[in-house]
Parts: C-alpha cells; sequence; structure tokens
C-alpha cells in the first residue's frame, strides 16, 4: 500500500522552523494526507489531546521541551502514536538510542521526501486510528456487548466484577465517574462502555481537561463563533457537539477549573450549549463519561471541585484496580500486548522466558497497565531471539542484576575485601591488623598469600595502593 492509500488520515508536523513547516505540510497535503502543525512541544501535546492525529513527525531541535521529551510524553499517554524524528544534528548513536526506545523512525536532514513518505505509510499501516479522526470511531461497531467488553484483558475475579458492573450501566444512558490511579486504563475503559452501549453508531470522543490551558478548553468542549476573541477567524463547533448522539469522555475532570465547572454544569443541566461568543444556545444529545485519578471528595472539600457538578457526574461509579491489585491479569495482558507490538518491529516474538515472565508477575507497577505495555514494548523492541530473556526485563525495570556466585567465590571474595580493608585501616601494621582480627600473625600471613596481598602495598610511608 502506498501512501497516498491512507488518504485523509491526520498527521502532526511539529516544527520550530516555520519554512520546513510550510514544505512538509505542502508535501503531504499533496499526497492526499491532512495535516496539523505545532512549533513547540507543548502545543504539539494540546493538539494531540483535543485531536489525536495517525502519526506524529517531529523535529529533534525543539524550544523548550526537545523531540525525545516530546516523544516520550506521547508514549506515557499514547503508547500506540508513532512517532518519527526529524533532526539536522544526527547521527548513529542518537539513531540506535531512539529506535531502542520505541521511536518509529529517526531521520538525518535533509532527508528523501519519499523515504519519509515509505516512514508515514508504515506507520499508518501499524496503527490503528486513535479514537478515530476527529475523535469518532470511524465505523459503526457490530456484534454485542459481551464482544466489546472482551476487548478489556482481565483473568480476575476483581475485574471480573467490574466488567459486569460496566456492562450493566453500558445499557442505560446513566454518567458514569471512573476512577484509578493514572495508567490503569480509565479511557479504555470508558470506550468499552460506549461500544456497548446504544450510542455504539454514534461517536465516541475524548479529551483529557488537564492538558489544554483554561481559555482553549473552554472553545474545544463548547466551540466560538467567528471573531469571539483574537484568533477566532472561523466559527468552530466544540466537542459536545461533535459528540452529538454519541458519548463524550472527560479525562481528568478533576483538574478542570472552577470557572468551566459551572459552564459544564448547566451544560448538564439544560442539555444545551452555548458557544463561546454566542447569543442563544444548541441542544445536544450527549451521553457523559468522566474520569479523574484524584481524590474528589478532598476536592470538594477545599473547594477545587463544585458538589452539585460531582453529583451530576457521579450517577454511577466504577473504580479500577491498581495492577498490582490484578496481578492475575499480568500474563494475558504481556501476551495481549507481545501480539499488539512485535509485528512494529517485525520480529516473530513468541513471548517471555518463563523466568522472564514470572519477574513481570511479581514486578511492582507504580506506573499500572500503560507501565506494562511500555516494559513489554521496550523489550520487544530490544530482543534478538524468539523468547524475551528475563536480563531484558530487567533492564526495562531498572531492576539491578544480582552476580550469581557460588558459596565459596563469595566467601573468597569476601575474605579479600576484609583483609584490604584490614591493611588499609592500619597502614600496613600486620601485628594490628591480626589482633583486629582476632588471628595469630602467623594465619593471618597465611591469608595474605592466599589473596597475593603485601603489607608493604599498604604502608604509609610506601603510599597507598589502589586496593
Amino acid at each position: 500500500m502506498s501512501a497516498a492509500g491512507d488518504s485523509g488520515a491526520n498527521i502532526l508536523v511539529v516544527d520550530d522552523d516555520e519554512d520546513i513547516l510550510r514544505l512538509l505540510s505542502m508535501r503531504l497535503r499533496a499526497r492526499g494526507f491532512r495535516v496539523t502543525t505545532a512549533a513547540s512541544a507543548e502545543e504539539a501535546l494540546a493538539r494531540i489531546a483535543v485531536s489525536p492525529p495517525r502519526a506524529v513527525v517531529s523535529d529533534v531541535r525543539l524550544p523548550g521541551r526537545d523531540g525525545l521529551a516530546l516523544f516520550e510524553e506521547i508514549r506515557s499517554t499514547r503508547p500506540s502514536l508513532p512517532v518519527i524524528l526529524l533532526t539536522a544534528h544526527g547521527s548513529i548513536p542518537d539513531a540506535v538510542d531512539a529506535t531502542s526506545r520505541g521511536v518509529f523512525g529517526y531521520l538525518t536532514k535533509p532527508f528523501d521526501s519519499q523515504l519519509l513518505l515509505e516512514k508515514i505509510d508504515q506507520a499508518l499501516q501499524l496503527s490503528a486510528p486513535a479514537g478515530g479522526e476527529d475523535h469518532a470511531d470511524p465505523q459503526a461497531p457490530g456484534g454485542s456487548p459481551d464482544e466489546w467488553m472482551s476487548g478489556m484483558v482481565f483473568r480476575s475475579s476483581r475485574m471480573a466484577e467490574l466488567m459486569a458492573d460496566a456492562r450493566m450501566v453500558a445499557a442505560s444512558d446513566a454518567s458514569v465517574l471512573i476512577r484509578g490511579e493514572s495508567g490503569t486504563g480509565k479511557e479504555m475503559l470508558a470506550r468499552a462502555i460506549h461500544l456497548a452501549s446504544p450510542r455504539a453508531k454514534g461517536p465516541f470522543i475524548g479529551i483529557n481537561c488537564g492538558a489544554i490551558p483554561e481559555p482553549l478548553l473552554e472553545s474545544e468542549l463548547f466551540g466560538h463563533v467567528k471573531g469571539a476573541f483574537t484568533g477566532a477567524a472561523n466559527t468552530r463547533a466544540g466537542l459536545f457537539q461533535a459528540a452529538n448522539g454519541g458519548t463524550l469522555f472527560l479525562d481528568e475532570i478533576g483538574d478542570m477549573p472552577l470557572a468551566l465547572q459551572v459552564k459544564l454544569l448547566r451544560v448538564l443541566q439544560e442539555r444545551t450549549v452555548r458557544p463561546v461568543g454566542a447569543t442563544h444556545a444548541e441542544p445536544v444529545d450527549v451521553r457523559l463519561l468522566s474520569a479523574t485519578h484524584r481524590d474528589l471528595d478532598a476536592a470538594m472539600a477545599q473547594g477545587q471541585f463544585r458538589e452539585d457538578l460531582y453529583y451530576r457526574l457521579d450517577v454511577v461509579s466504577l473504580t479500577l484496580p491498581r495492577l498490582e491489585e490484578r496481578r492475575e491479569d499480568i500474563p494475558p495482558l504481556v501476551a495481549h500486548f507481545v501480539q499488539q507490538v512485535a509485528g512494529k518491529y517485525g520480529k516473530p516474538i513468541s513471548g517471555f522466558a518463563p523466568d522472564a515472565l514470572e519477574a513481570l508477575a511479581t514486578a511492582a507497577w507504580p506506573g499500572n497497565v500503560r507501565q506494562l505495555y511500555n516494559v513489554v514494548e521496550q523489550c520487544c523492541a530490544l530482543t534478538s531471539t524468539p523468547l524475551i530473556p528475563l536480563t531484558l526485563v530487567q533492564r526495562a525495570l531498572r531492576v539491578p542484576v544480582m552476580e550469581a556466585l557460588s558459596y565459596t567465590e563469595a566467601k573468597q571474595r569476601f575474605e579479600r575485601n576484609y583483609l584490604v580493608q584490614l591493611l588499609k585501616l592500619t597502614g600496613g601494621n600486620v601485628a594490628d591488623a591480626a589482633r583486629i582480627a582476632e588471628r595469630n600473625r602467623t594465619e593471618f600471613y597465611r591469608l595474605l598469600q592466599k589473596y597475593d596481598l603485601s603489607p608493604a602495598m599498604f604502608r604509609v610511608d610506601n603510599g597507598l595502593a589502589s586496593e
């Protein structure tokens, strides 16, 4: 399939050089792509939060956070979104480091346009639409609610109970508040509820309320009319209007500013939306799902979250457990992730060695399922064998690898180090060292001879040795 074969896909191009942005945009649009541009990592992240692209092409040298930092941020929140890096300062070590960390492609300027198009083509073949273009699911789903709920991978009774509740609430139109730590899969659960609901044929639109500045967030949610504020060159519908007939998912609702909480409450009460600068409101038919990792009870007590809005959002509450609380799910999740990412690296990966899988199943997971995905992807990227070894898991988890020594080897190492420290302490005085060790001088000399140590090496008048 050629790059033009996936025409219409949205590509985000990030570069602080206006001429490069213009040139890349022109070339990509000529191949039928839709192009969004950003001049910094911060602007790129805001655009991704509002409208996830199918692929990101970014310069490495950016003001503030560089392209690699942008990639790491994208990887932590949207691990399946491919990132291609461009740089005029490239080197082989940089490229190896970038690709080992999961960067999809790394091209050095000046680059061949056809090569870039081929990289984008490969990225699009391996990446499913991130929420669909403009946040909407591109195809009306078929199948039963059970089939869509089965997209959530689990084996534990804890998750089975949660998914049973989710399946029941999906049949209604009630607002749902999904709680859970970062990385537990709140957006995935929200999408599963949408796909199992009567609104499944409508759009699913998600936005992270904490990732977008307050002035921009209001416009993104409710839309604006032309001339409503500086830069509003055209009238633009908001995400509530775009989600009409479907589901709107507000992630990190606890980070929404108080002023916008008031406006959101009004929308939920009146079922109408007034765009910024408009004189009239528009009716909307939207089911609201929201999520947070914050303690909203504490936020209400501190005056940071409105109580009346909370009760509108929390009609039904679902709490995703931490990965450490559902360890039975780690093996099936690992198998699922290997199947997802193995093709990305073109390797015949069959899974993890038994001791490697055991290390995954018993590790601490502060980043929850998202961290597990990242570890599996890193291991798949670096493995040179079909069965991923324990050493790669330890590397990905940053676990110090203990050197395996026999009892005799460990004892000998301890004895030698002990003797060295005694001789350092006594400045090479054997009588003092033997007295501290509670050994006679003859036995102590025999030990020194065993380890080829000379007291003269440690005497101050001869200078301290490197021992």
